[in-house]
């Protein structure tokens, strides 16, 4: 039977408990250096924002994946993300007490002391718990597993399981299929079989997991593997040489009835997913409302120089190819699109796809006076301070859009861009 290993957020549940241990500790001593006396639980205010900042932590470390590959960290990754995370419990802590309005109870320095002091005591306790886990913690509940490989690649399957794996296994042994090299060590692995007495040496000593990695240029034993699951031996195989996309991530999922080793640029959890959507539902609440009240001034100025709708529709293209209707406030008169192809001749830009003016007439209130001055109108007004923008906060607050992300293309840039077809 395969005991999967813990994924998630509590899967570093040891290094969450120590942090909040860190943090208790650091906000006990900034008392103390303010208030001369470490019993913070005499001061109710205090107190309670000892288990507010435990929670603060615990959430930090939930939305942000704080702990993501700690054990794989070195010292200066370690330290940056202890940064990241100091500051972000820090500004949460400072926002709990504006928003309940305790900033005045508070001492300043107690935050401040806290800050600097977890930081340092987090950063400490992070990477001797680490050495402790890899030093002397290294055998207990781990499985054991045996590499089953070939010469040309060993080297590389024993640094990559053993060296960079950190908590799960114990590697035992390898056995090399295409060479008689039993009884050698490799890297502080001895070599346990060759290829015509694995399955015996599999039988007699303890293996909990078998791990194949064979090039695919050579056959794959089919056979061994069968009498592994036989045996009720687990067995892991190879299924992509990842080191050739680097920069990519990799994870294995279901597709329908296939198990697909999926590849992209990125990736994000579910939970980092809901936390962007939270933050542009709260960011495109905001800017509606201030985009209602540039409609108070705006939508008169707009409707009584141009007759029409305020509003201005463009069809642009998001992720993925999906088209959406984009909202601007109008700047132009409502025949623009019409009078665009008799300008066309002055376009400044001759590569199909700007068009730009050094005098646009379309632009509402625009005019070019006898004297071959221009007066400029609410139009300009509107773009040059790029009020016309703000209706987008829709889009966002619909999902069509993103707080942070590029400008999403006309439907002509994106065929362009995509070689024209359309």
């Amino acid at each position: 039977m395969y005991k999967k290993s813990v994924q998630g957020w509590l899967k570093h549940l040891d290094f969450m408990i120590l942090d909040v241990v860190c943090l208790w500790i650091s906000f006990t001593l900034a008392f103390g250096m303010r208030h001369g006396s470490l019993n913070v639980f005499a001061n109710s205010l205090y107190r309670d924002m000892m288990w507010s900042l435990a929670l603060m932590d615990i959430v930090v470390i939930f939305f942000f994946d704080s702990l993501k590959n700690v054990l794989k960290r070195g010292f200066y990754h370690e330290f940056t993300a202890t940064v990241k995370q100091t500051c972000l419990i820090t500004l949460c802590s400072v926002f709990y007490l504006f928003t309940f309005k305790e900033a005045n109870d508070y001492s300043r320095l107690v935050l401040t002391y806290t800050a600097a002091l977890y930081l340092l005591l987090s950063y400490i306790t992070r990477n001797i718990w680490k050495y402790l886990l890899r030093k002397y913690l290294g055998g207990n509940g781990r499985r054991s597993l045996l590499i089953v490989t070939v010469s040309e690649i060993v080297d590389t399957v024993i640094d990559n399981i053993k060296n960079k794996n950190y908590s799960d296994y114990i590697v035992t042994g390898v056995c090399i299929l295409d060479d008689k090299a039993k009884g050698r060590t490799i890297d502080g692995v001895p070599v346990v079989a060759d290829k015509e007495d694995l399955v015996e040496y599999v039988c007699r000593e303890w293996v909990d997991e078998v791990f194949l990695n064979i090039p695919e240029s050579e056959p794959y034993p089919s056979e061994l593997l069968d009498k592994f699951i036989e045996m009720g031996v687990v067995v892991h195989m190879k299924l992509a040489k990842s080191q050739n996309l680097l920069g990519k991530k990799q994870f294995v999922e279901r597709l329908g009835t296939y198990t697909v080793l999926t590849t992209s640029i990125n990736s994000v959890s579910r939970r980092q997913i809901v936390l962007k959507r939270m933050l542009d539902i709260l960011g495109g609440l905001a800017g509606c409302i201030i985009t209602g009240i540039l409609c108070i001034f705006l939508g008169p100025a707009i409707y009584i120089q141009s007759p029409g709708p305020i509003f201005f529709k463009q069809t642009r293209v998001g992720k993925n190819g999906k088209m959406f209707q984009m909202y601007k406030f109008r700047s132009m008169y409502m025949d623009a699109e019409e009078r665009k192809a008799e300008l066309m001749k002055e376009n400044r830009v001759q590569d199909g796809m700007m068009f730009k003016l050094d005098f646009d007439p379309r632009i509402i209130g625009s005019k070019k006076l006898p004297d071959g001055t221009i007066k400029k109108g609410v139009g300009n007004f509107i773009r040059d301070w790029s009020l016309d923008e703000f209706p987008q906060f829709l889009n966002v607050l619909k999902g069509d859009m993103s707080l942070v992300g590029t400008r999403p293309p006309t439907v002509d840039e994106y065929h362009f861009k995509n070689g024209g077809a359309k």
